[in-house]
């Protein structure tokens, strides 16, 4: 398994819950948790947001999750795409859709892998002081939550971002092309590198918070 794998089930999770027919408990919860000024980047012509998109036709759907789509939206190479679907297929992370086909994210085995192993199998550690995305708790999802005033926060680099604070390497190449393109994915993702990187009542913060997206 590869990193960028969990970055794609986050993406499919963050699309079913835009085209209203993956889980819905707690559909939108999250999201509307999060600040108007959610972006932490200077936005140019290409820093596209899709809209929820409830009651697409089957083919519009399936185009909608084709490797190509999948490809184009995370940044990640199509022949990557097309091999991480068929290894989270194997593995019983990916589940097809009964109906349609498109891929389902296994959102509560996705859970307890993060919880349980993200930090081992796909570490991190803050690095030098550099201008990025904020990530962890300097984040739009958890700012202000257990942050220390005078603590820097941390970032993936990025030339555009507006934050400053200590380097932490993506969980995958492609993420801050890819959270440019969907709140959602921008918050399950900054949530992932605080279980990853934080101490354990950081992490259980961090746990909550995932699970709205994810239950």
């Amino acid at each position: 398994m590869k990193s960028q794998d969990i970055g794609l089930l986050l993406k499919l999770v963050a699309l079913s819950r835009k085209d209203g027919r993956g889980p819905d408990t707690h559909a939108g919860k999250g999201e509307k948790a999060l600040p108007d000024d959610w972006r932490d980047w200077a936005l140019d012509d290409i820093d596209g947001v899709r809209e929820s998109l409830p009651g697409l036709e089957d083919d519009q759907l399936q185009a909608r999750y084709s490797v190509r789509a999948l490809a184009e939206e995370t940044g990640i190479s199509k022949s990557q795409v097309s091999l991480a679907l068929h290894r989270c297929l194997e593995v019983g992370l990916i589940r097809k859709d009964h109906r349609t086909g498109v891929p389902r994210a296994n959102a509560r085995a996705l859970f307890n892998f993060i919880m349980h192993g993200v930090r081992y199998v796909f570490p991190a550690k803050p690095g030098e002081i550099t201008r990025g995305i904020a990530t962890t708790f300097a984040a739009p999802v958890l700012e202000g939550q257990l942050y220390s005033p005078g603590e820097l926060p941390m970032v993936w680099p990025d030339a555009r971002g507006k934050s400053k604070g200590q380097a932490v390497d993506p969980l995958f190449k492609g993420a801050p092309y890819a959270v440019r393109r969907d709140r959602e994915l921008y918050a399950m993702l900054a949530l992932v590198d605080a279980i990853r990187l934080g101490h354990p009542r950081e992490s259980k913060v961090a746990a909550k918070r995932l699970a709205e997206y994810l239950e």
